[in-house]
């Protein structure tokens, strides 16, 4: 299927979120589609799909102009949208997700659950996932939830698949199933529009590459006739740099241990120490025990036993709220659902977490409410309409910033951060390591738990494996690289 966009406008409430922008989906091929987080790239692909009408513009699929009025009529064409924002029903289960409004009925017009079982299996075979199809989606992660989302998709018989950042919450080794998956598509004339922040994944990958910037088309190059530096350019204007920036923290004395961290059936005796000044990479396969350990600390989950220490003292996190008071913050890896208010303005999702700081007995300081967050706006570099812009209108890496406000200004003296840069454009992703490192120069202890090895790599002073709730090792900075940490995250001993 060949797809041509041509001059597409689109605004909302005034501000115009693309302007004369344009794509060219070619028959089975992989074509990225790239830009900084609020370039348009989801409001293009949306546009095709029928979710929003377009202000001008023209669409053309196989040489005929159409303008689907809903997502229904795009997959009754053969286009489907993977949508970076999960959507699922978390009361039902697997096969329920990936059959609703297309149940397998038999003559008699009942659902017909064992058909659709073998259907549901043979898909996640495919995938390589093994996941339960009677497993209720409240019960899986962000990442298996993403593969059903995936996974429900390949159920169509799609001639063009648009793939929204498919891989942000997928380990390694489900991405490399993924661009099997993917890479066989291609081979059997299905397009793929490739919606990306990971440089390495668009290089590896894809056959063409369309940026975006500010809304409007910048370039379409082939992928061997260009490189990083130059698709950064194109996304940003300007050249990057180094996509770490160099550490200057000055490590000090122990300011976070845990001994014998256990929760059954899930982690058991987890020890580690945090220093002040350090950023302990967390890393491991999805299912290790990453996030539970640190919710755990966080007090976020049931019967766990062991000794957490702040600064030498014993502490008992019983809740988040005794998290919280203990100096203890935590970035979750689903900012929409667990970080932010989305409906809310920044100075709400700002002001709610730093009450004790902007209030007396009570009473709201309105003043102090104001010098905070435009503080935080300013030294965070959040872009934005000002403290009162809703945060479902900003783009992924201004909402991140908007969490990450939230508890900078609570003076933790622990800043866990799951997946701090997922869904994050290269030039947010930088803004957010810098002020990683300004913390950890200020003397914040920092545990940082990410699927991204480049990330974890260049990020941190040490290196911590989870596999299979153990920890397997703790790397330094010096002796680690991808393949130690790889070797120990799936079971292999150095």
């Amino acid at each position: 299927m060949q797809i041509e966009m041509r001059g597409i406008d689109k605004s909302f409430g005034g501000n115009a979120v693309l302007k004369s922008a344009g794509f060219l989906l070619d028959d089975g091929e992989i074509h990225a589609l790239m830009g900084e987080n609020g370039a348009g790239k989801s409001t293009l692909m949306k546009i095709l799909t029928g979710v929003y009408t377009r202000d001008a513009g023209t669409v053309i699929v196989d040489g005929q102009e159409v303008c689907y009025k809903n997502p229904q009529e795009a997959e009754k064409a053969g286009i489907v949208f993977i949508h970076q924002e999960l959507n699922v029903l978390f009361d039902l289960t697997v096969e329920e997700n990936m059959f609703l409004g297309k149940e397998i009925k038999n003559v008699l017009g009942v659902c017909d659950k064992k058909a659709m079982r073998a259907e549901v299996k043979k898909v996640l075979d495919r995938l390589g996932v093994d996941i339960d199809p009677g497993e209720r989606m409240n019960r899986l992660s962000v990442g298996q939830q993403q593969m059903i989302e995936i996974a429900k998709a390949l159920m169509v018989d799609a001639k063009v698949l648009i793939m929204d950042e498919p891989t942000a919450a997928l380990t390694e080794k489900e991405t490399a199933v993924l661009f099997e998956v993917v890479n066989s598509l291609r081979e059997k004339g299905v397009s793929i529009v490739y919606i990306s922040h990971r440089m390495e994944e668009i290089f590896a990958l894809c056959d063409r590459i369309t940026v975006l910037r500010d809304g409007t088309y910048v370039d379409t190059k082939k992928i061997p006739e260009t490189d990083m530096n130059d698709v950064v350019k194109m996304m940003i204007g300007r050249e990057i740099g180094e996509r770490y920036p160099a550490r200057n923290a000055k490590i000090g004395d122990v300011a976070f241990e845990v001994k014998n961290l256990t929760c059954p059936g899930v982690f058991e005796k987890v020890n580690f120490q945090v220093h002040s000044g350090e950023v302990l990479g967390v890393s491991g396969l999805m299912g290790a025990g990453r996030t539970e350990i640190m919710r755990a600390i966080f007090g976020d989950m049931p019967n766990v036993t062991g000794e957490i220490y702040m600064n030498g003292q014993l502490i008992q996190n019983r809740n988040p709220i005794d998290a919280i008071r203990n100096g203890i913050g935590f970035i979750t890896e689903d900012r929409k659902v667990e970080g932010l208010m989305l409906e809310e303005s920044i100075m709400k999702n700002i002001s709610i977490a730093n009450l004790g700081k902007i209030s007396k007995n009570g009473v709201l300081n309105k003043k102090a409410e104001d010098d905070l967050v435009k503080k935080g706006i300013e030294e965070l570099h959040i872009r934005c309409f000002g403290p009162d812009h809703a945060c479902n209108n900003l783009s992924g890496g201004n909402q991140q910033k908007v969490v990450f406000a939230k508890w900078v200004y609570t003076d933790p003296k622990l800043l866990i951060l799951d997946e701090p840069t997922r869904g994050v454009d290269i030039g947010a992703k930088k803004e957010i390591y810098s002020i990683i490192n300004d913390l950890a120069e200020k003397g914040v202890a920092v545990i940082m738990v990410s699927s991204e090895l480049p990330e974890v790599l260049g990020m941190s002073d040490r290196i911590m494996v989870v596999r299979e709730g153990l920890v397997r090792g703790i790397l330094s900075k010096d002796e680690a690289d991808q393949e130690k940490i790889m070797t120990l995250a799936t079971g292999g001993e150095l």
